[in-house]
């Protein structure tokens, strides 16, 4: 059985990313949890420890023009399908967090709050956030003027302050309505 589970469907920049994880009985991980209860000292230290661990595991991504191409959720079907597809070994049950599940060819439930439940999808919900937040770290490195090391790309009111200041750059996702309006104040 594989859990998956994704980070990053609600920030303004960046990408969204998911996370596969078959975990190994014989290895367990204590303190997996849903990775939003987290800290993000203990957040890498599982992160390590998971993909030490895990039977296999796989991280996938959507861009940011795949998410204003798609749509932000067509965009993370398409990263878990993804992260599915990158696994070693072929899951005979995929167990998704919350409501949706991607068309896979293999048998997926939805399990609503499913990070806080299944422990191998909590163990995916530490890897794709841990993934995407050290992205959002490169992405500091590249635009320093946004924050992204502080918001993970979150409309924080540093990084609304931010894009009104300088305008979107090429990791905004422009679908996103503040994205947009930044856009539109910067090009008139």
């Amino acid at each position: 059985m594989a859990g998956v589970d994704e980070a990053g469907r609600g920030p303004l920049a960046g990408p969204v990313v998911a996370a596969a994880v078959m975990l190994d009985e014989l290895h367990p991980i204590k303190g997996l949890a849903d990775s939003k209860v987290l800290t993000a000292l203990r957040r890498e230290r599982l992160y390590d420890e998971i993909r030490a661990k895990a039977l296999c595991f796989s991280i996938a991504q959507a861009s940011v023009e795949e998410i204003d191409t798609l749509n932000i959720l067509q965009a993370t079907m398409l990263a878990m399908r993804r992260a599915v597809q990158g696994l070693r070994l072929k899951p005979q049950l995929v167990l998704v967090d919350g409501n949706r599940i991607p068309v896979m060819d293999v048998r997926a439930e939805a399990i609503v709050r499913g990070d806080a439940l299944i422990p191998a999808i909590s163990a995916a919900s530490i890897l794709a956030k841990v993934w995407r937040d050290r992205a959002c770290q490169d992405l500091d490195l590249q635009f320093p003027q946004y924050g992204f090391a502080q918001h993970k790309g979150y409309g924080t009111s540093q990084h609304l302050a931010a894009l009104k200041e300088y305008g979107p750059c090429d990791a905004h996702r422009r679908s996103f309505a503040p994205v947009r309006i930044a856009l539109a104040q910067h090009s008139s």
